[in-house]
Order: C-alpha cells, then sequence, then structure tokens
C-alpha cells in the first residue's frame, strides 16, 4: 500500500534539533536582528512625519481614543498574560521540574506506560518518525509500554507492524489494535478507552494521548510523569510543541508565530493550576479518570443543544471534551514547558484554504466549548481562568472595533487617517511580538503583521461560526463534514437565519461604533418628527 501524496519529500523532517541547540540571548538578539527592528522602527517614523497626522483631529479624536482605549485595555491584558507566564517559566515549573527530576532520578517508574494514539492514512515517513520516538521513551524509562492504536484503515496498521517487527523486536513494548467500526477520531478514542476497560489498566496508571503526526522530542516523557506523583491531586497535563511545515513557507511562519503565542498563554493558565485545553497532540492522563463512563460517553458523543441547530454532536475537539470533563470536576491541569513535541503539518493544495479551515475548525471548538464552560461559574474554576473564558467570547467582537472605525473614518474625514492607523498598528504589534519573541525560535519581523491578520481573521471566522456551530468539517479525517440533518427545507431555514443573524449583528457592531465616535449623528426623534409630521394623521 502507498500512500495517495507518497511524492512529498521528507528531508526536511529526517532530523530534529534538539531544543537545547536553538539560539538564545547575544545568538538570538544578534546584530542583524538589531538592524531589521531599527530599519522597521525608522520606516515608521518616516511615514509619520511624511503623512499629516490627523489621529487627533477635532472629527476623529473621539475615533482616536476609542480605539486607544481598546487597545490599552487589549495590551493590558496581555502583559497580564506576559508576566504570569514569567513567573510560572522562571520561578513555579523550574522549583516543579527540580522536584520531577529527584523523584525521577530516585528510580521511581510509572507501572506501564500506555500510548493513545489515533491515525488515518498518515504518511509512512511520519507515522515512522512517530512510533520511534515512543520506542526511544520506552527504552530510555526501562518500563514497558503498550501502543493502543485506535485505527479505521490497515494501511496504517501494516506500517506500525512492520516498524516494530523491523526496529523494535527486543523492546518490551506491545501493539493492541482496535480497529473501529464507526467512522471518526471521537470513535477510534471511546473504543481505545473502553478497551483498556477490559484489561487490568489500575487507577494511577498514566495515559499518554497524542496524535498520529506527533514525534516526542527527547525526554518529553520522562518530564511529565514524574509530576503525577509529586501532585497526587494532578488529573492531567498538556506539553510543549513545534512545527514542522511541509508546505508554504507563509504557512510555517504563520504556525511557529501561533505556537509562540500558545506558550505564554499556556504558561500564564497554568500559574492557576488549570488550562484552556488538553491539547490532542499529546496530553497525559491519570486512568481513574479515563475509566469513567462519563469521561468515554462525553468524547465518544459530545454534543450541544443550540437554539438555531438544534441538538448536534461534535465532530472534532475530542481534546476540548477531555479538558471540559476535567474542569467541570474541578481537576487539577499543568502545563510541561519543556516536554517538547513536533506536529508535522503537510500542506497539500491551498494553502490559505488550509488556514480557514484550521481557523474554522478550531475557533468552532472553542465557541462550542466555551460557552457551557463559561456557565460552570467562577465557583468551579480559579477566577482567572473563568474570565479567561469570557475574555474570549469578547475578544471577537472588540477585535473588529478597531479596524471598522479606522475604514468608516478614512472614508468619511480622509485616507490619510488609515495610513496613520496603519502606522499605529504596525507599531503596536511590533511592541506585542517583542513578549512572543522571547517564545519563539527565531526572531521573524513578520510577526507583527502575521499577528494582525491572524487576530483579525480569527476574530471574522469566530463571528461567522457562532452562528453556525453545527457546522463542521474536518479534512485530516478523511474531509468528514456535519452539520445536516438530511431535512432540506430546515437545513434551509438554518442557513438563511444564520446569514440573518450574522448580518444583523455586524450591522449593528457597525452602527454602534460609527455612532458612539460621532463620526456619524443618528436623527434624532425631534427631526424625524420634523420630516414625517406632516404625513401623519390629525
Amino acid at each position: 500500500m502507498t500512500h495517495p501524496s507518497e511524492s512529498i519529500r521528507f528531508d526536511k523532517v529526517k532530523k530534529l534539533d534538539d531544543p537545547t541547540s536553538w539560539p538564545k540571548g547575544r545568538q538570538k538578539w544578534n546584530a542583524r536582528v538589531l538592524m531589521q527592528i531599527g530599519l522597521y522602527l525608522a520606516v515608521c517614523l518616516i511615514i509619520i512625519f511624511s503623512v499629516p497626522n490627523s489621529l487627533f483631529d477635532a472629527e476623529t479624536m473621539t475615533v482616536t481614543f476609542t480605539i486607544g482605549a481598546l487597545g490599552v485595555w487589549r495590551y493590558g491584558w496581555w502583559f497580564t498574560h506576559a508576566v504570569r507566564a514569567t513567573i510560572y517559566g522562571r520561578f513555579v515549573y523550574p522549583r516543579m521540574r527540580r522536584q520531577g527530576r529527584k523523584i525521577w532520578e530516585s528510580g521511581w517508574r510509572p507501572r506501564h506506560m500506555h500510548f493513545m494514539m489515533t491515525t488515518y492514512r498518515e504518511h509512512r515517513e511520519i507515522t515512522e518518525m512517530v512510533v520511534r520516538s515512543i520506542v526511544k521513551e520506552i527504552v530510555s524509562s526501562g518500563v514497558a509500554g503498550t501502543i493502543w492504536l485506535g485505527s479505521s484503515d490497515r494501511f496504517d496498521e501494516d506500517i506500525i507492524e512492520d516498524f516494530l517487527r523491523r526496529e523494535a523486536s527486543d523492546v518490551d513494548i506491545t501493539l493492541r489494535i482496535i480497529r473501529q467500526n464507526v467512522s471518526g477520531k471521537r470513535a477510534a478514542i471511546g473504543l481505545v478507552l473502553r478497551a483498556m476497560c477490559r484489561l487490568p489498566v489500575m487507577d494511577d496508571d498514566l495515559v499518554i494521548f497524542m496524535d498520529g503526526d506527533f514525534v516526542l522530542s527527547e525526554g518529553a516523557v520522562s518530564r511529565c510523569m514524574p509530576l503525577f506523583k509529586l501532585y497526587p491531586d494532578l488529573q492531567a497535563c498538556t506539553t510543549d510543541e513545534e512545527v514542522i511545515c511541509i508546505g508554504p513557507r507563509w504557512i510555517e511562519t504563520w504556525l511557529k508565530m501561533r505556537f509562540s503565542q500558545r506558550r505564554l498563554a499556556m504558561q500564564s493558565h497554568a500559574l492557576s493550576g488549570r488550562v484552556l485545553t488538553l491539547t490532542g497532540r499529546m496530553s497525559v492522563f491519570r486512568a481513574r479518570n479515563l475509566k469513567q463512563l462519563e469521561f468515554i460517553r462525553l468524547l465518544e458523543a459530545d454534543h450541544l443543544e443550540h437554539w438555531l441547530s438544534g441538538k448536534f454532536r461534535f465532530l472534532s475537539g475530542d481534546d476540548k471534551s477531555t479538558w471540559y470533563y476535567l474542569l467541570k470536576h474541578g481537576s487539577h491541569m499543568r502545563y510541561v514547558p519543556d516536554a517538547l513535541g513536533y506536529t508535522i503539518e503537510v500542506i497539500e493544495g491551498s494553502g490559505m484554504e488550509r488556514m480557514v479551515q484550521n481557523f474554522r475548525r478550531w475557533s468552532g471548538n472553542m465557541l462550542r466549548n466555551g460557552s457551557r464552560a463559561i456557565k460552570l461559574g467562577p465557583r468551579s474554576m480559579p477566577f482567572f481562568i473563568w474570565w479567561c473564558l469570557v475574555d474570549q467570547r469578547l475578544s471577537m467582537w472588540t477585535m473588529l472595533v478597531s479596524p471598522v472605525l479606522a475604514i468608516s473614518a478614512a472614508f468619511l474625514v480622509g485616507f490619510h487617517y488609515l495610513i496613520s492607523y496603519v502606522v499605529l498598528i504596525a507599531l503596536s504589534r511590533l511592541l506585542l511580538s517583542l513578549f512572543l519573541f522571547g517564545y519563539s525560535r527565531k526572531i521573524e519581523m513578520s510577526y507583527p503583521w502575521i499577528l494582525y491578520l491572524n487576530q483579525l481573521i480569527n476574530a471574522s471566522v469566530k463571528v461567522y461560526c457562532i452562528f453556525r456551530l453545527s457546522k463542521q468539517r474536518w479534512s485530516n479525517r478523511g474531509n468528514q463534514t456535519a452539520g445536516s440533518n438530511g431535512d432540506y427545507l430546515v437545513e434551509v431555514f438554518r442557513t438563511w437565519m444564520a446569514r440573518w443573524c450574522t448580518t444583523v449583528a455586524v450591522a449593528l457592531l457597525f452602527l454602534a461604533t460609527i455612532h458612539y465616535t460621532a463620526l456619524v449623528d443618528f436623527p434624532s426623534s425631534e427631526s424625524m418628527l420634523d420630516i414625517f409630521g406632516s404625513a401623519l394623521p390629525v
């Protein structure tokens, strides 16, 4: 058997860099980088002194102050995350790491290592790299391991069986293949968990959930496992990710920027003993939760009741379901910043289409799960985590206010205002990127603009998805789609109602912002009476 895209070159992933070799300090902030930042600032200054500054004109002053007030709020929130991430990364986690290392070096080991892996017609090279990384972790730990493979295709099973036969015949490792009879990743995970319940998997055993395209870095498992011994109440932890993109260069830069954002946010959240997602790429769970029927059913058949779409099942977002279950039960969760794995993204076809699909999947998962998590209330979780969930709902609207105001002011006052706004964006996003540079493998001067476009597109996609939560598509799992119940007339009504709601919401946002900033004066009741009064019956 061959993969339909076996011709793709995988030279880029033959050798994975050791994270300890990544440039730091002066190697990272070298003369070339400083010169690029200086040139960036110089161009901004030239534009500022060359273009008439209309930011504080009488007609636009309210617009500028509104944009500035929103900016202060958003940047203040960003700075809060940055401070919290620094506290966790430099003080809290290093202490946890030292204590965990002592436990590991003292000889403590988990009873058995369980790897719950799902895959669907993955490239042979990637699958072999993933399994090789698992074998290395089992060998280095000296503990027997089991790979629980949730599979729907003989193609993947043959690759893994052949690899273990060739390269791991002397390793104490067991492969258990659970062939699913229902399509979808959720069904595969559910069947694996049910199989675990039928075998002697102990409550305190640790189970590693991982995707079939996630390659473990050396020592990733040994950095996670001792924390469960150190903290008996710890129920799950998630890990760091780096991306290897086989596709357009701009997609790779965008993904690296997103992973830098993720590192900053995850460390900030983990300071509260919770995270906002237990990523499906790699997370470690205490087995007692996985053996609960409520947990298994939530993964298999998680659903939502929506006023427009009715009752519908979740297609993707299994990591959000596991997270919601633990959040609901008040479980302790952590982020392990130095347990690293590599996500291998193979971009086939249109890079832009793939990016929009990812946004729709990620944003849809966040919206579907965020609303019910907020309803748990701040008493069910640390207040900071609850407010982060609320902020996700607010930011999708506030992010659109600034560009709406800037474009409106440009049409009503003059195009030079838009130029001043672009410079403001260039400087503000550079300031935010300075934080991201500290969490990125290398400094990319395209980050400020990619960050802004990422925020703008993400907010727009969320507004689109919020009235279409049942519409789901997942190209990575065989182009799965969901959202239609087969009743043509009902679907037509829901489609047009979603369009109507989106149009009304966007129109209200536009009208409210231009009215609040006095760009347009709406007619008063007196003027309306003057216009239509003569037409009214006496």
